[in-house]
This record gives structure tokens, sequence and C-alpha cells, in this order.
């Protein structure tokens, strides 16, 4: 059956088709019906003998007529189609079809609706990520152009404590140049796991120091408390990606603490995940809010910590190419718990 359907679909791919030069269907329906009617008639003629023509022009107008007025309500969702398209391609994705048939152009419709929308929402997300990026970069800009500005007009001196201010956007820019990479690898689908066996006290001590680092530079005097369960755990994971998560979510939890406040990460393996969490003593996150954190450039009610409301977002992408989970959990206020569970696979 499938190999006669394909013959009869190449067979009708190759017949003419003689009313293509004709650019209205409307036109090409009544003309089909009159050639239907006319041969018809020529059987019947034919077959029995002469028809009066009264009868004969009065039977192809009613056909016509018919056709047309069938043909209106068929073609009307095209017509609405071709206005829509001409309105997407000037940018406005507003406009929808009306979709009330089953037929084929029902569901092309239905189809064409669809597109509209995710194509509206596509250009949406860039127009966001445009503004976003912009105000994420004129930031650190701006403030890294009037520290040096001020070493140059010699209203400051170009000490250490200028020079930390400086460094401090200057590592703000690249840390959001990096993060806009990974995105984009991300959306391109090339970001790849290079996985192997690691030992977790190494990796979190390790994410900790480098956490420590930037918050000694930020002047944010924050303290960290580490607890591994068992000590010799071990995960099967991309060590860089997960190595980034776990600074990306010391970063954001020593940010949105108290100065001088604490961090606590944590790891514990049991027989068939890995659990990874990181508590701060900040102003926690709203339940509502806490699946929008790991949207793209949304930072909810935490937003005052100058993040570039990526990291969570990358976070999310690299948890879930591990197949494991990353949610936030804790009380609307004293702190905020973001977990990583990743599936044990290390035996």
């Amino acid at each position: 059956m499938r190999k006669l359907r394909r013959w009869a679909n190449a067979v009708w791919d190759v017949l003419p088709r003689p009313l293509d030069p004709v650019r209205s269907i409307k036109l090409k329906l009544g003309l089909l019906v009159i050639g239907s009617v006319t041969v018809a008639m020529a059987f019947f003629w034919w077959q029995i003998g002469w028809i009066p023509p009264r009868t004969t022009f009065t039977a192809l107008l009613g056909a016509l007529l018919a056709s047309q007025l069938i043909a209106h309500g068929m073609t009307k969702p095209l017509r609405d189609m071709t206005s829509a398209a001409i309105g997407m391609a000037a940018g406005d994705y507003r406009k929808r079809v009306r979709a009330t048939s089953k037929d084929e152009v029902g569901q092309l419709a239905t189809a064409f609706n669809q597109m509209a929308a995710d194509l509206g929402a596509a250009d949406q997300q860039r127009r966001d990520l445009i503004a976003n990026v912009s105000h994420e970069l004129r930031t650190p800009i701006t403030a890294l152009r009037a520290v040096l500005e001020n070493v140059v007009d010699g209203v400051t001196q170009p000490d250490s404590a200028t020079m930390h201010t400086a460094l401090a956007q200057t590592e703000r820019l690249g840390l959001l140049v990096t993060e806009l990479l990974d995105l984009s690898r991300i959306d391109a689908g090339a970001l790849t796991l290079d996985k192997e066996h690691c030992a977790l006290a190494p990796m979190l001590a390790q994410a900790v120091a480098e956490t420590e680092v930037m918050t000694a530079v930020a002047g944010r005097g924050v303290r960290f408390t580490m607890a591994v369960d068992p000590p010799a755990a071990v995960v099967l994971a991309d060590q860089g990606r997960l190595h980034q998560v776990l600074v990306n979510l010391l970063d954001n939890a020593a940010r949105h603490g108290p100065p001088g406040g604490r961090v606590w990460i944590s790891a514990s393996a049991g027989p068939e995940s890995v659990v990874l969490e990181v508590r701060d003593e900040g102003p926690g996150i709203p339940p509502a809010e806490r699946d929008r954190v790991f949207e793209r450039f949304t930072r909810g009610e935490r937003a005052g910590g100058g993040g570039t409301g990526l990291g969570l977002a990358i976070a999310r992408w690299v948890v879930d190419l591990h197949g494991g989970t990353i949610s936030a959990t804790g009380p609307e206020t004293g702190g905020c718990r973001i977990r990583v569970t990743l599936p044990n696979l290390a035996d």
C-alpha cells in the first residue's frame, strides 16, 4: 500500500498543471466546475441527444455561482495568512488566522498560528536579550570609565583601593562575556560534556577557593563552610562544567548574603543520586520567584547583588545536560538554598 501511494504521488507530481497560470483559487474552482458540468452535458448529449440551450446555460451559471460561494469560505484563511505573513515580514506577529475547518486548509491555519506565536516569542526574547545585555554592559563600563577618568584627572590616586574597584568591574565584564558565549553555545547545541570520575571534596574546595578570591576583591568578606559525606565521594560528571556551576552558586550566595556573612556548601552521595547544596544568609527567595530565578536575566527579588542574571540559567542548562535537577528551596526569609541533584553513576 505504501509503495502504491508513493507511486501515485510520483504520478501526480509529473502530471501537467494547466491552471497554474490562474492567480485566483476561486477562479480555478469556477473553471473546474464549468469544465466538469460541460463534460457531463456533452456526455449526456452524446448518449441521449439534444439539450435545450437555456437549461445548459442555467446549469452552468448555477454551478459557477455555487462554486464561488463555497470557495469564498474555503479561501478566506489563505487570504488571511497572506495578509498576516506580510505583516510578519514587517515585524508584526500579532495577527492570527481563524481556523475552524477540519481540512488541510484548517490544519495549515492552525500551524500558521503556532508559527506566528513562536516567532513572536522569539522576537520578544531577542529584544529582551539586546536590552538586558546593553543594560548589563553599561553598568560596569560606566563605573570603570568613572574610575579611570578620576585617575586621569587627578581626582583620585591610582592606589590599591582604586585599582581593586577597576579590577572588580573588569572581572564583571569578563564574566558577562564568558556567560554570553556559553549561552550562545547552549542555543547552538554545541555545549557537550566530557564526563569523568571526579572526587567531590577537591572539586568543592577548588570552587570555594576561587570564590573566596572573588569575594575578597569585592570586599564582601564572606566565610565559607564546606562538608562532604562521605569524604571520598565521587561523581561521574564534566569536571569543568560542574566546577562552573559550583562557582556560580557560591558567588550568587555570597553576593546576596550580608557582608561578613556565611555560605555553606555541602555534598552527599547516596546509592542513587548525588546532592549538592549551597545555602546563604540572605533575604531568601519568595516561592513565586523560585522557578523564575533560573530564567535568563532574571534575578527575582534579590536583584540588588549586581549579578548578570545568567549564572543560574547556565547552571540549569549544565545540570540538565547531566540528567539532574536544580531548584531553589528554603523559607521565604532567612536564607536561600540552591539544591542540585545528579544521578549517581559513579559505580
